[in-house]
């Protein structure tokens, strides 16, 4: 059965369109977007502060208390976990930058949203949740990363108080738009520790009889990784622990079914996101490791900063804090690294939940939360409802440790992109046991794991005649989905310049 509200794509679409006489106000937006949005008639609801921490392409595991990488310290993210709570299921509906931050700010799968790549815009007529909150008496701001297709960093709906960059951003010595104006900085400035600086002050000098909500978006650890002097070669020498499924070697002797895995992964390896090829031979993958973990831990940093902050100024009481990745990332399974595909490593991103006073009563909680789910909380936070064009829910009843219906599965969608032509179209479906993944376009083999039994995804059951029936009910339930939530289409985008891709560089 699928847990998800049934949409109603045409009444929705029409709301949103923009007549080509005029253009709509944010008011006009919002109201198409939900007309009966009010705040909660709960007289004890107490509008919650909010600071939402994204960092970019942190897998799920890499953290200090998760023992995955022994040598990694990351107190800050440990001092989250520990006191306050670790979604432990956390995924997004597309592994990649753009799709994931849209699907955050709308509480929208890409397929409604349409940003379905690096290159795509937001539509205008697209409502971010901050918009709510300022509605709703809020002051709001935003620092960093943007990226969604735009080429500039001029400020966006729904803040107050804005400081972003174009597109991806560097690492040192970034030029940031504050509020309209170009700031240009040298003297190897980090990004990290400038937006991090940027959001405390912002903390600092907020008009103090406003609920706040601040949205801190790192540039790190987004490849490629450049950690801060204070952090270079801090790992250097640390014996790294290869995942099984990164060499095809590993066939058989540790039950790794190379022969079922997919052929386009297979020839991936020798790419561009390939353990063979890496970014067309520039770096080794062991050093692409150790400045990964570097880089994570200005990230790190900022965390502990902003908890201090809040801690020192008596506002955690009344402030809930998210920690989150944007995707997650691959090191080296199935001979792959960066992200795109639906295995857990690219799928499967941090969130940890901290502060609040009484708010979290659960340690840790296990259901399946995704990337979509995140406005909706925010705004239950703030004593709203969640508006209807809204595909997540929120998942503050289960951090108050209420017994409450949730979903028992997820969906996910990512769309071939022509800048990296080695990944396919993919949609999947997740449940706690099984995984489905289908690809779309190529003469190629499906894929279904058994995640109890096969957490690193070693053995593809697709041709196991005893889970056949498994795999044609996902297969129906992901189509089932597509249809009631209006993602039969596939985007299909124009080219633009040279192709990149390794073999065939330079060719139209």
């Amino acid at each position: 059965m699928i847990h998800l509200t049934k949409f109603l794509i045409p009444s929705l679409l029409a709301a949103f369109v923009v007549s080509s006489c005029q253009q709509p106000t944010e008011d006009d937006q919002i109201q198409s977007a939900d007309k009966g949005l009010e705040l909660l008639k709960d007289a004890e609801t107490k509008p919650m502060n909010v600071v939402f921490i994204l960092s970019d392409d942190h897998r799920y595991d890499f953290m200090g208390f998760t023992g995955k990488v022994p040598f990694l310290k990351t107190p800050h993210m440990d001092k989250m976990a520990r006191q306050g709570t670790h979604i432990q299921n956390a995924f997004v509906t597309t592994s990649l930058c753009s799709p994931s931050r849209a699907s955050i700010l709308t509480g929208q799968l890409s397929h409604r949203h349409q940003v379905i790549d690096n290159q795509s815009a937001v539509p205008d007529t697209s409502v971010f949740f901050p918009q709510y909150l300022q509605k709703a008496g809020y002051e709001t701001s935003f620092f960093g990363k943007w990226h969604m297709g735009e080429h500039h960093a001029n400020p966006r709906r729904g803040f107050d108080h804005w400081v972003s960059f174009k597109g991806q951003g560097v690492y040192y010595n970034p030029v940031l738009n504050v509020d309209g104006k170009e700031e240009v900085y040298e003297d190897s400035t980090y990004i990290t520790d400038l937006l991090t600086s940027k959001a405390i002050k912002w903390l600092e000098n907020r008009k103090k009889d406003k609920p706040f909500f601040m949205y801190l978006s790192h540039k790190g650890v987004h490849s490629e990784f450049a950690p801060a002097r204070r952090h270079k070669n801090v790992y250097e020498g640390e014996p790294l622990q290869y995942p099984p499924t990164m060499s095809p070697e590993n066939a058989g002797a540790k039950g790794y079914n190379y022969e079922d895995l997919p052929e386009w992964v297979k020839k991936q390896r020798y790419s561009w996101h390939g353990v063979d090829y890496m970014y067309h031979g520039a770096v080794t993958f062991d050093e692409f490791y150790q400045r990964y973990t570097e880089t994570l831990l200005s990230v790190d940093e900022s965390i502990g900063q902003v908890l201090e902050y809040l801690e020192q100024n008596g506002l955690l009481e009344n402030t809930l804090v998210f920690y989150m990745g944007d995707n997650g990332f691959s090191f080296g399974e199935h001979g792959l690294i960066d992200k795109r595909h639906a295995y857990e490593e690219s799928m499967r991103v941090p969130l940890l939940v901290y502060g609040g006073n009484n708010v979290l009563k659960k340690d840790s909680v296990g259901q399946l939360i995704q990337n979509i789910d995140i406005a909706p909380t925010i705004l239950s936070l703030a004593g709203l409802d969640k508006p209807v064009n809204m595909d997540g829910q929120s998942f503050l009843p289960l951090l108050k440790g209420e017994n409450t219906a949730w979903r028992d599965r997820i969906y996910y969608e990512y769309f071939w992109e022509r800048p990296f032509p080695q990944t396919p179209t993919v949609h999947a479906v997740r449940t706690d046991k099984y995984k489905y993944i289908r690809y779309y376009g190529i003469w190629d083999i499906n894929e279904l794991y058994d995640l109890e039994n096969d957490p690193m995804e070693m053995n593809n059951l697709i041709r196991s005649q005893e889970h056949q029936a498994v795999a044609k009910a996902l297969r129906d339930d992901l189509f089932t989905w597509l249809k009631e939530t209006g993602g039969m289409q596939i985007p299909l985008k124009e080219d633009r310049g040279a192709r990149f891709d390794h073999g065939y560089q330079k060719t139209y």
